[in-house]
């Protein structure tokens, strides 16, 4: 029979989608088991082979577990609202609702076409409002609620109100913007409206004026992941930072329980550690360093107190308020214009700089509260503002960012600590016209100190604990534990994104009643920021409540839909809630997670943080949202190339271009075949190339190649509906996973592709004749095809519970030949075979369990076990050598001893006549491997 794939694939897509094969609902009577890909963002670009990677892997394990007898839940749906088809928006006119509904609609058709198991009765859209009806009631919630530092939860606002009106600030210990103490009369004192502005330094919600990356020519604050080298992505605008009052979620409150939750996580060991260091607990004291000639105290964090008397000078983040009261008037004008320049990076761009040092002196100096010594106050871009205090005291000898500051500002440096091993060298200070006697800052982890007044002498862990006590004693400052986590800033100044349920009244934010949820995006003539420069909501009529109040101008941003997602998929009709408790109690968490490693930062933290919070209120039962995650490589373009000869419109071949003055220039690999350029389809392809001249090699014009990011801009984007419509989804499917690892990158090569698609016709022919008549028979199996089948399920079964697809692929292609060499076309062995293959080539699949006689659906069939006693071979085939070529071999009982197997090979006729009249030296055995016979 031949595969007709086409009509294969469209029969069961049909049949899976009229029976609801993949409709889930609670049962409890099975065991759950939940598996979850990131949220795709529809573009109109469509998919590449590039993105269902992931997907393919999570709807084969799906597949698996279903088949093991779990429920399992494998939704999908769309992260809608975004800042491309904003700009779409902008440019054309055109709503992006309508933009995202299109692109929603060829993102459907794309993933249907590859078999996904997905429960499309689940799908969610971040766009629809009763989706966002749910993230806007979670804001509320967070709005209402702060975080008890002693209980380490969440707890309502009106909790803290009630303490504030018994003890004020009192022996209080929670999360706050900053530390503020008053009593119990002050507090009942204040006016409603001075009381709720006391409140917002509390809320897990928040409003506060805070630094940003700003996009002038958006309109609009940008996320980190959104800017690169200065400019903003979309569009490539600069981008500057820039103090605004904004909406932030106290992320930074659930920074110990994030980073705690990372052991109780299935994740790799690596993914852990960027989360612990985007977390970045740091212990270490808080201290006080006065200003010379003023009442302005600066305080520092440091987890080095003991290395103070190492401190030459101090530096401010350039965003510090005390920037401006430290700044003398004839250093102004030079602080002013580093601070302009200084807006024009990012904080990550300042972070991952290590080697550009830029700085300014303010004039001011600082007094060391230990020494007494008067310290230069400088402004430099590598410190910043949301870490610590935004101020550090530097200690240039045992930093090397410090240190290559004080280098390249000719600023002292003394040696406080001996690294452990060395011995106390003759210079241990260093400043300007002298010859400094260190190329590094030297390291200060373990060692004795020196240069250090009442610490000299004690190890480096004594003289932390000694610093402590003395900084605590004197009262210049406390012992504590900081994170590097920040707040997230949540509002953006756009309209594609969900409005906040805010209102204002005399300038205070206050929520709108959950009755009034969702609030919808209103109507605009434009999509631009107001000619006042307010965000594009600014631009809708009556944008105020029933009374009047203004409404909020800002959307939220990008994660705010993103970041509990995978509950709304539990219950994703509930009306009443989130998700219920019973639907909550049931699924309870994501079991495997599959995506990319750029979340593995702001989504994956925010998803946490929201959780918890989540937890903390009592509307979900697990603290963690996701039990196991992996992170699936890329799938990289391969990228072709043509030469043109310079001044020309002439194309050289890639063996002859060394000859000729040439540019490379990517060409669609859409029309090259195996490196071989189809001359006629370029000359088509762009009207540019429509008269060019070829030199060719060997009559064909041979391209360059190179492995590269798959990009449209490079011309190496393959479409899976071209692959699909030449070899099939079964056949892409296999091959996305026969590519290698699933957490590693690799570049898409078509080349290979025609090997996985004759595998799967060579596994119809076990089932059928050339004339499409079913040739399985009930003949019982021999022990070698049990043997074969066996084998393959034991190792299927280990490799995709190990993640391992690429190995499973290559574990078929060897059964299937096997079983192509034994002319085994029994039922005893081909429907279990219909059975493992099910989850990788899910249409062929289905269409052979059906030729078999069932009913029903491949995706409910139980997953066979493997038994040992059919993977004990009872005869092994011997390679026998002479003089250690390979001459003929032989097979023997598997059970047969050294001696045995010695006299057997020697007896065989072959043997004699390799032998002939030569003398038998020696025979070596190698049990179950090989047999040498030396002769001479």
């Amino acid at each position: 029979m031949d595969y007709n794939f086409k009509e294969i694939e469209n029969k069961w897509q049909k049949f899976w989608n009229e029976n609801k094969v993949y409709k889930v609902d609670v049962d409890k009577e099975r065991p759950k088991f939940y598996v979850l890909d990131m949220f795709p963002y529809p573009s109109g670009a469509g998919l590449h082979v590039g993105h269902p990677l992931g997907y393919i892997a999570s709807d084969i394990y799906s597949r698996y577990k279903r088949s093991n007898g779990f429920n399992v839940l494998h939704p999908m749906g769309y992260d809608a609202f975004g800042l491309p088809a904003e700009q779409y928006a902008i440019q054309t006119g055109q709503h992006p609702a309508i933009t995202t509904e299109k692109n929603i609609k060829r993102y459907r058709e794309q993933l249907d076409k590859i078999g996904f198991s997905y429960d499309w009765d689940r799908e969610v859209r971040t766009s629809d409002p009763k989706y966002y009806k749910w993230t806007q009631w979670a804001f509320q919630q967070m709005f209402k609620h702060y975080y008890c530092n002693k209980d380490e939860k969440a707890k309502p606002i009106a909790e803290l109100e009630e303490i504030f009106s018994k003890t004020g600030t009192e022996g209080l210990d929670v999360a706050c913007t900053e530390k503020l103490e008053f009593t119990a009369e002050e507090w009942n004192s204040k006016s409603h409206k001075e009381q709720q502005e006391i409140l917002l330094n509390y809320r897990l919600a928040y409003l506060a004026d805070t630094m940003v990356n700003w996009c002038p020519a958006l309109g609009t604050v940008l996320a980190n992941d959104e800017i690169k080298d200065g400019v903003s992505i979309r569009g490539g605008h600069p981008v500057e930072q820039k103090k605004m009052r904004q909406w932030l979620l106290r992320v930074s409150a659930y920074a110990k329980r994030l980073l705690d939750g990372l052991e109780t996580l299935e994740w790799t060991d690596s993914l852990k550690e960027i989360q612990r260091n985007w977390i970045g607990r740091s212990e270490g004291a808080d201290m006080i360093f006065k200003v010379a000639d003023s009442d302005v105290e600066m305080k520092i964090f440091t987890t080095r107190a003991d290395t103070i008397f190492g401190v030459t000078f101090m530096v401010l983040a350039p965003e510090s308020e005390l920037v401006p009261q430290l700044t003398k008037p004839e250093h102004k004008e030079e602080v002013e214009a580093y601070l302009k320049e200084t807006k024009k990076r990012t904080e990550r761009e300042r972070m991952s700089d290590v080697k550009k040092v830029t700085g300014v002196f303010t004039g001011s100096y600082a007094v060391n509260p230990l020494s007494g010594e008067k310290i230069p106050v400088w402004i430099s871009d590598y410190v910043l503002a949301g870490y610590g205090t935004g101020a550090i005291m530097a200690v240039p000898a045992h930093d090397t960012r410090d240190f290559a500051f004080a280098r390249h500002f000719d600023l002292p440096i003394t040696q406080v600590v001996v690294p452990e091993g060395e011995d106390e060298p003759e210079v241990t200070f260093w400043e300007k016209g002298s010859e400094c006697p260190w190329e590094d800052a030297k390291d200060s982890k373990a060692g004795y100190m020196i240069n250090s007044d009442f610490l000299n002498g004690l190890s480096v862990p004594e003289a932390i604990e000694k610093t402590k006590e003395y900084i605590k004693e004197k009262g210049i400052g406390e012992v504590t534990v900081n994170y590097r986590l920040r707040d997230a800033i949540f509002s953006r100044q756009r309209y594609w994104g969900e409005p906040f349920p805010v209102y204002y009244k005399d300038g205070l934010p206050y929520m709108l009643d959950e009755s009034e949820l969702p609030l919808e995006l209103p109507e605009v003539d434009k999509f631009l920021p107001t000619e006042d420069g307010d965000p594009p909501l600014g631009r809708a009529k009556n944008w105020v409540t029933k009374e009047g109040y203004p409404l909020e101008l800002s959307t939220m941003p990008g994660f705010a839909g993103s970041s509990a997602y995978y509950l709304r998929y539990m219950d994703p009709h509930n009306d009443e809630a989130l998700v219920s408790r019973e639907a909550n109690e049931y699924w309870q968490d994501v079991d495997l997670y599959i995506g990319g490693t750029e979340h593995a930062t702001g989504h994956l933290i925010y998803s946490r943080y929201w959780n918890k919070f989540l937890y903390d209120i009592g509307v979900v039962v697990k603290d963690e949202p996701f039990r196991k995650l992996i992170n699936q490589g890329m799938i990289q373009g391969r990228s072709n190339f043509v030469y043109r000869i310079k001044g020309t419109n002439k194309f050289v071949s890639y063996n002859l271009k060394k000859d000729y003055d040439v540019t490379p220039i990517h060409v669609d690999v859409n029309i090259v075949h195996n490196d071989i350029l189809d001359i006629e389809a370029f000359r088509n392809w762009n009207p540019e190339y429509k008269d060019a001249e070829f030199i060719l090699e060997d009559g064909k014009y041979v391209c360059g190649h190179a492995v590269e990011k798959m990009s449209k801009s490079m011309f190496n984007v393959v479409n899976p509906d071209d692959i699909i419509e030449q070899y099939g989804a079964d056949t892409l499917r296999l091959y996305e996973m026969f590519l290698g690892p699933l957490e590693q990158s690799k570049p898409w090569d078509t080349q290979g592709i025609d090997g996985v698609h004759k595998f799967l016709r060579k596994t119809v022919k076990l089932f059928f004749d050339k004339d499409g008549k079913l040739i399985v028979t009930d003949e019982k199996a021999t022990p070698d095809e049990l043997r074969t089948l066996h084998r393959t399920i034991k190792k299927i079964t280990s490799d995709i519970e190990r993640f391992s697809f690429n190995t499973c692929v290559s574990a078929f292609m060897i059964c299937v030949n096997e079983l192509t060499d034994l002319k085994c076309h029994k039922r005893e062995i081909l429907e279990p075979l219909s059975v493992i293959l099910a989850p990788f080539a899910p249409h062929l699949s289905e269409e052979l369990w059906h030729a078999l006689g069932h009913e029903g659906t491949v995706c409910d069939a139980q997953w066979p076990k493997w038994e040992e006693k059919f993977l004990i071979e009872s005869t092994v085939t011997y390679p026998v050598s002479f003089n250690g070529k390979m001459r003929f071999k032989i097979d023997l009982p598997a059970d047969m001893d050294t001696k045995a197997i010695e006299e057997a090979v020697l007896a065989h006729e072959q043997a004699k006549k390799w032998i002939g009249d030569k003398t038998v030296r020696k025979v070596i055995v190698v049990p179950r491997k090989i047999v040498n016979v030396v002769i001479g």
